[in-house]
């Protein structure tokens, strides 16, 4: 991730692997002795927090309506008081989009049919209009610097289930000018955000996995990897990716979550049970492990992967279960599964050996984050978020190893004192 700027949390997910796990910072290892620090302040429509130039953090948020806009904050990463607000952003067909800081020191959203390039101090550089009239659901940098990002297919907040998907247009946009420098047109539609390694990025389209090499400025499909991951009756199409070295992981049976109304919970629509999608990077063989075997299961957003214990955890927001898996070359087999209303990105300590996730309590009125011990499940800590509704976004961690947890409502800090 060389062309993102080296902060503890530059992009979504930490990077374009989407490894979620943070780069020049370590969470403090957590354990039910920990004193933690809880700090949240109100900040609706919140997408996600990034680490920027001069280690500042930097909220996007969004004004939904038929012609959406966003904005970028930045605030105090102690008391998460705004300091700075960029003007408006023009956005038009709402999904939540991202924000990266990339390494020449300027921030990139892509949010509605927009691209925008700001300075470090919020001031719009450039801005250009994207050419389809759809969503262009955020965006990875690449090593030559480029932005990748492409149209989302999806149904919209509130339209129907079986809303007619076209197929999506991958683009690179120069970084100085946000001009369109390459597109391609895929053979599927597709609804997750792209992911990203070096220059091969991966597009988990409506039924396949499907490879794309950015090479002397051009985009060529790898058509010798077909890997058709959506093979039985009632499954439904996979969202974003996690790149490890060996394979892509994934998470299937999406399709529904335009319908959220604060949490998963009741929302799903697929007959087959929702599963753990591994997709090997060198011979495209594609493996389906279930994690609860339950119907009517349901995700937007990825699993997290630790390479070193090679332990890879999924989730099934619409029956409420997160999951472990050990992995070799060959299997993936379950090690422990424990009922937890989660639902959005997770966050790695490889260092610990443990998870940042969430547990959605409407019997308390809130979301909690809950630090689980990632080879057993066994939850460690668990604190309260003032959020009322359940988080489907992008959490960070910031230079000094601080959690900042994100749902579409509030803000909240989570220091180990």
């Amino acid at each position: 991730m060389s062309e993102y700027w080296k902060s503890s949390w530059s992009g979504e997910d930490g990077g374009p692997r989407r490894l979620q796990r943070a780069r020049n910072a370590v969470i403090p290892t957590i354990s039910a002795d920990s004193q933690l620090d809880v700090t949240s302040r109100d900040a609706p429509a919140l997408t996600m927090a990034i680490v920027g130039p001069n280690d500042e953090l930097f909220l996007q948020r969004i004004m939904p309506g038929p012609a959406a806009i966003s904005w970028v904050e930045k605030i105090d990463p102690i008391t998460l008081e705004v300091i700075a607000q960029s003007e408006q952003l023009a956005g038009g067909p709402l999904w939540p989009g991202g924000l990266a800081a990339h390494a020449n020191g300027s921030l990139y959203v892509v949010f509605g049919n927009h691209a925008h390039r700001l300075s470090a101090d919020l001031q719009v550089i450039v801005s250009v209009e994207l050419p389809r009239l759809r969503p262009y659901n955020s965006f990875v940098i690449l090593p030559s610097g480029h932005l990748a990002t492409k149209d989302f297919s999806g149904a919209l907040p509130g339209q129907p289930n079986g809303t007619p998907m076209e197929p999506t247009e991958l683009l690179i946009l120069d970084p100085q000018d946000l001009r369109i420098v390459a597109r391609l047109e895929l053979a599927e539609p597709s609804i997750a955000r792209l992911s990203a390694d070096g220059n091969d990025i991966y597009v988990v389209g409506d039924y396949s996995l499907i490879r794309v090499f950015w090479r002397n400025e051009t985009l060529i499909v790898d058509t010798t990897f077909n890997a058709r991951y959506r093979t039985l009756e009632g499954q439904t199409f996979g969202w974003d990716a996690v790149i490890t070295d060996e394979d892509a992981w994934f998470l299937d049976n999406g399709e529904g979550t335009q319908l959220f109304m604060g949490s998963f919970r009741g929302v799903g629509i697929s007959s087959a049970p929702l599963h753990l999608v591994r997709v090997n990077k060198k011979t495209a063989q594609v493996t389906l492990t279930e994690i609860c075997g339950l119907p009517d299961g349901i995700i937007a957003n990825p699993p997290v992967v630790d390479t070193q214990r090679q332990i890879v955890v999924g989730f099934d927001s619409g029956n409420g279960v997160i999951s472990g898996f050990d992995y070799d070359e060959d299997s993936v087999t379950p090690r422990w599964s424990r009922q937890q209303n989660h639902a959005c990105h997770m966050l790695l300590s490889p260092e610990a050996g443990q998870i940042v996730t969430a547990d959605h309590r409407p019997d308390l009125g809130c979301e909690q984050v809950v630090i689980l011990d990632i080879t057993t499940g066994d939850e460690v800590a668990r604190v309260s978020t003032t959020s009322p509704i359940q988080s489907a976004v992008f959490p960070a961690i910031g230079p000094n190893g601080d959690i900042y947890w994100c749902s579409m409502f509030t803000i909240t800090r989570i220091s180990v004192r």
